[in-house]
């Protein structure tokens, strides 16, 4: 092996590990906001569904 890859290679490999977990605490970060998030949507809709519907009830109530 070359001896400047030699060099390269014992600095970096070390630090692999480092490397390797600080990428998957990032992944597993964006799941969880990705999760957060889409609860939250849920929780929206849900309310926007019960909204929909007392206000076509109360146009019903209006309109006759």
């Amino acid at each position: 092996m070359n001896e400047v890859l030699a060099e390269i290679y014992s600095t970096i490999l070390p630090s692999a590990p480092y490397i390797i977990a600080a990428y998957a605490l990032i992944w597993l970060a964006l799941l969880v906001y990705v999760f957060i998030v889409m609860r939250g949507m849920k929780k929206s809709e849900a309310q926007m569904a019960v909204l929909e519907e007392a206000l076509a009830e109360r146009n019903a109530k209006t309109a006759r």
